[in-house]
């Protein structure tokens, strides 16, 4: 019934997408602000969005070619964005460390997302790695919401949260291109049979 209702609402995935974008930088402009407990949630909201948003368009009927394009390109924009204000509050308190783990994060981040829409383009699945998309969420999640000072216990988790999700990021890019590179090779020493 209440599927029902919403299916035939005026709700649309791209109205989805674009609330997870607005909530995303609402946690940032939280974390500019020292409002770690409130910026986690608000990611964490946004960041439920970006689960929603296709979930919705599949069982809507809904979706669009681009509303799928859009999704992803904001998913990518989201962790961006609340990352680089992590890194600027970082640079605020002088840990250069920290902050180049933001943007090692970043890129990595991107690379994993990368390495799955190049080898998809190449006809090969590449779902494998372990820091997917809800990984990295709940990493940097537990890390604003532990972050020192208006973090929740007083725990200051935030940088190693950080230093965990760049590492886990470069791991994952590496089982990706080790995943391509075995499933191409099967393909060319198959075809050679």
């Amino acid at each position: 019934m209440m599927r029902d209702r919403l299916i035939e609402s005026r709700l649309t995935p791209n109205g989805i997408s674009m609330t997870g974008l607005v909530l995303n930088l609402v946690a940032a402009v939280l974390v500019l602000e020292r409002q770690f407990v409130l910026a986690g949630f608000a990611f964490i909201i946004g960041s439920i969005m970006d689960t929603l948003d296709g979930r919705y368009s599949r069982m809507s009927g809904k979706g669009t070619p681009f509303g799928a394009f859009l999704d992803s390109t904001l998913d990518r924009i989201e962790e961006g964005i609340v990352l680089t204000a992590v890194a600027v509050y970082f640079t605020s308190r002088g840990d250069e460390v920290a902050v180049a783990a933001c943007v090692l994060a970043v890129l990595l981040s991107l690379m994993v997302s990368y390495t799955r829409a190049r080898a998809e383009a190449l006809g090969v699945e590449c779902k494998v790695g372990i820091a997917t998309r809800p990984v990295r969420v709940v990493i940097l999640a537990a890390g604003l919401l532990f972050a020192k000072g208006m973090g929740i216990f007083d725990f200051d988790l935030l940088a190693p949260a950080v230093y965990l999700l760049a590492a886990l990021s470069f791991v994952t890019t590496a089982q990706r291109i080790s995943h391509v590179r075995t499933a191409l090779n099967s393909e060319i020493s198959g075809a050679g049979l």
